[in-house]
């Protein structure tokens, strides 16, 4: 089994930058799909970006399109967001997680792995 753990949070200003880095252990991620979500206090958690790990494909919820980048670096088994003009009410915990199908699913309930999670605070 996958398991997935994250690095890179922490506060930044209105219209800066934070990448957030999952470095995943356990088998190759060939036939799976990595994807992170965020949950803030009393909200649900949504997943922002998803790739899968063979084809490159992406999903990026509408809210953080053109902002948040997903890609993937296949020697170190480490799957990044890149977020840039990041506004306040992108603060949440920030999660990684492994899906067992190379098919894209952004309900969390898709997703069998999860890391510890890390906070990302945008101050305004």
């Amino acid at each position: 089994q996958v398991q997935p753990v994250e690095s890179g949070g922490g506060l930044v200003q209105a219209g800066g930058s934070l990448r957030l880095s999952c470095a995943a252990s356990g088998r190759t991620l060939s036939s799976y799909v990595m994807g992170w979500f965020r949950q803030a206090p009393g909200r649900e958690r949504e997943c922002v970006a998803a790739i899968s790990w063979a084809s490159g494909v992406t999903y990026y919820v509408d809210r953080v399109k053109g902002r948040f980048t997903i890609s993937r670096d296949n020697a170190k088994n480490t799957v990044y967001l890149q977020m840039n003009s990041l506004k306040p009410e992108d603060t949440a915990v920030y999660y990684c997680a492994a899906r067992s199908s190379p098919i894209i699913a952004s309900n969390w309930q898709g997703y069998d792995s999860w890391g510890q999670g890390t906070q990302v605070t945008v101050s305004s």
